[in-house]
């Protein structure tokens, strides 16, 4: 395997600075406890934020933590106070953070927390590109660094780049409220692979990236010009064994070495065996639910009070972002909830909420999770929740049960679980009676299944899953990729230069004009006819226009130009000026299928029908890019079946749908037009599908280019209609 390089917005390690010493502590929780088996067994190095300054420390200092830091596979990314404020506390937390999680009330639109966002994933940019080949693969984590995977891709083309992440992709609809919305998708599809917990995640990142971009998506690939980008589903997993082995020893542990919070928790079942406890554990952030959860007990109390004075919520919650306004607001709602539930049911034995506003270390957690009857996780939206997997692999004797919210990533594979909506308080309050009352013989049979699984599918698994598709991807992409121009340029503009007698079998939209939403205004402005011009004036260049476009336009663009022209895919050529029909046809066909293709542009807004000589066309590209696809679906299933009679075929190009004759098209036409003459130099570039026609029908010596998508016969890709031109323009020169 090879290196990983890990980044993240923190590096998974803190230094204390006391006394002149420094000292190294691993971080709990999250991404630091999740990735910690991969980085320590893989030959890795992580780049992330040191949590400190270095103009603060000295250089010394400085010297001192970097290789501190090294011992641990760590190195920094230096960040300004100024830009963490912005970056951090502003765009991510104020922006990213709330928008992604659907609470759009708290989401912050600001200028400056954007350009925080880009200073800094450019730094994290500048600061890796020093440490890392070609050779390695990158692994980029969450939402703290969309911009990174394209700002490397730029540097290293060819590099191995995965993203991953843990937090939820919203909905297209809620998505596009972002001002910078483009700019986060084209930043995380500088990767080759990005990963994300559940499918709905995904789907949700592939609509955006269609229908904001117009990227097309084939089941989970998204064609990004010369480059195919793969989106899966990796749910995260945790170190299974070690919650599992960490619970069992904790539970045979002596009297005396116990430590006290075991110790307290024994002495709350002493007084009362039968009682029985829930935990509650999250960060305190709006998004988990937390004052729904609390409402919902409160609710349980009022509904179920045979159960008062026999059940405990512990409800730890761990502080987070707390200079954040709307995080304070909500500290102050839950210690109100917390103690008017306490005030209102509490007796002198029994306090019905144990509150605990701190954090703690992992294997404390582990005694909660082994000493409590219920776990109640009832986040609002949550990317994957990794407290309900910990609980359950920390239960050695399958006893428990687990409620757990549909809003969850997790619940996805934890079906087993009680779930619930965690707005439904009459909901939750009726799930933990029955948690409470629940068999020993069923908690067993359904924490089995659940326990199984998550052995199965461990963090282990999810990084060997996650890397070796990136792995899979980067040799595939070697191996069946055709090469860019960039690779082959010196070369080909030799060939040119000392070839005698050359054609240029040019296409027109998408190739030497970008497309635009009305086709008529896809004119050719006066660089483009300057550039033609230069090439077909050269007397060993024959020049040709070879298009889908119908000829009336085409002798209206180029008429008075030393250009051959081929038009309608082949159906008409221009021959001393005059146009020649290469084979005959009729058009009483149009007839027939000219009433269903008015239907489609009747129930498809902002899509028309053009009619040719001997073909219609359907234009979809001022569609709704889904609606447009499903319709384009829809309508060559339904014209399919009545072709076969008429001698006629469907061509699809890049959004349009053309019922033509069948049997002509550019290759054959190309074809012809070469017939008779010797070509030392033959180049032919195009961009869609109708062009593959052409590359498949030249001689091998020939030199193919599609521009955009890599799904092609042709030998050689270029990315853009700028590059094509730039491209002749060096022919020329």
């Amino acid at each position: 395997m090879k290196r990983i390089i890990i980044i993240s917005n923190r590096l998974p390690v803190s230094l204390n600075f006391d006394d002149n010493k420094i000292t190294a502590k691993q971080g709990i929780g999250g991404l630091a406890t999740g990735m910690k088996p991969v980085h320590e067994n893989y030959d890795s190095l992580w780049f992330g934020w040191p949590m400190f300054d270095p103009k603060a420390i000295g250089k010394e200092k400085t010297k001192e933590a970097e290789a501190l830091l090294a011992d641990y596979k760590c190195a920094p990314v230096y960040l300004d106070p100024e830009d963490i404020d912005d970056y951090y506390y502003g765009f991510s937390n104020r922006t990213i953070w709330p928008l992604f999680h659907y609470f759009l009330q708290y989401t912050e639109y600001k200028a400056e927390y954007w350009e925080a966002y880009v200073r800094v994933n450019q730094i994290f940019a500048d600061t890796i590109a020093e440490h890392i080949n070609e050779e390695d693969h990158i692994w980029i984590h969450d939402y703290h660094l969309f911009l990174l995977p394209q700002m490397l891709r730029k540097r290293f083309p060819n590099i191995g780049i995965g993203f991953f992440l843990h937090i939820p992709f919203p909905s297209y609809e809620v998505f596009r409220l972002l001002p910078w919305r483009n700019e986060i998708i084209e930043g995380i599809l500088g990767s080759d692979l990005v990963g994300f917990h559940t499918y709905d995640y995904e789907r949700h990142f592939r609509s955006c990236a269609h229908r904001l971009l117009g990227y097309d998506a084939d089941f989970n690939r998204i064609q990004l010009n010369t480059r195919e980008i793969n989106l899966d589903v990796f749910p995260m997993g945790i170190d299974y064994d070690y919650f599992e082995q960490a619970a069992i020893e904790k539970r045979n542990r002596s009297v005396k070495d116990k430590s006290e919070i075991q110790k307290e928790i024994d002495k709350y079942f002493l007084t009362q065996p039968d009682r029985k406890l829930i935990l509650s554990i999250d960060r305190l952030d709006y998004s988990k639910g937390i004052p729904n959860r609390l409402w919902a007990y409160e609710r349980f109390l009022e509904k179920y009070p045979e159960h008062r004075g026999k059940i405990t919520l512990l409800m730890l919650a761990t502080p987070t972002r707390s200079n954040v306004p709307q995080y304070q607001q909500m500290k102050k709602e839950v210690d109100e909830l917390v103690g008017r539930i306490n005030g209102e049911y509490g007796m002198i034995n029994w306090t019905p909420i144990w509150y605990f506003y701190r954090s703690m270390p992992l294997d404390k957690l582990i005694e909660l999770y082994l000493a409590s009857d219920i776990a109640l996780l009832t986040p609002i939206r949550d990317g994957m929740n990794l407290v309900a997997k910990e609980y359950l692999a920390s239960k050695p004797d399958d006893k428990g049960v687990l409620i757990l919210s549909e809003m969850a990533g997790s619940a996805k594979e934890m079906s087993e679980a009680l779930i619930i909506n965690p707005n439904n308080t009459e909901e939750i309050a009726d799930v933990i009676h029955q948690a409470i009352i629940m068999p020993e013989e069923e908690q067993l049979m359904r924490n089995k299944i659940l326990k199984t699984r998550l052995k199965r599918y461990n963090i282990d698994k999810w990084a060997t899953d996650f890397l070796g598709t990136l792995e899979k991807h980067s040799k595939r992409k070697a191996i069946y990729r055709p090469k860019n121009l960039s690779a082959v340029k010196t070369k080909l503009l030799k060939q040119y230069k000392e070839s005698k007698k050359r054609i240029l079998l040019l296409d027109y939209d998408g190739t030497l004009q970008t497309f635009h939403n009305d086709p008529q205004q896809a004119y050719p402005d006066k660089a483009l006819y300057e550039l033609l011009d230069k090439l077909s004036k050269n007397p060993n260049n024959t020049v040709v226009i070879i298009s889908g476009r119908d000829k009336e336009t085409l002798q209206k663009w180029f008429g008075n130009t030393d250009l051959k022209l081929i038009a309608e895919h082949g159906v008409w050529v221009c021959k001393n000026n005059e146009w020649v029909m290469t084979a005959q046809m009729n058009d009483e066909w149009k007839d027939i299928f000219r009433p269903i293709i008015q239907w489609y542009v009747d129930r498809t807004p902002g899509s028309f029908y053009e009619e040719k000589n001997y073909s219609l066309v359907w234009h979809y590209r001022k569609s709704d890019p889904e609606l447009g696809k499903n319709r384009a679906i829809e309508l060559k299933d339904e014209v399919n079946s009545l072709i076969a009679n008429h001698n006629l075929e469907i061509m699809e190009g890049n959004k349009v749908v053309e019922l033509k004759t069948s049997g002509i098209n550019k290759g054959q036409a190309a074809l012809n037009h070469m017939a008779g003459e010797s070509y030392d130099f033959i180049m032919a570039i195009g961009d869609d599908w109708t062009d593959e026609f052409l590359f498949k029908a030249m001689p091998a010596s020939a030199h193919t280019i599609k521009v955009g998508s890599i799904n092609t016969v042709a030998h050689t890709l270029i990315d853009s209609v700028q590059e094509v031109r730039d491209f002749l323009k060096d022919l020329t020169e």
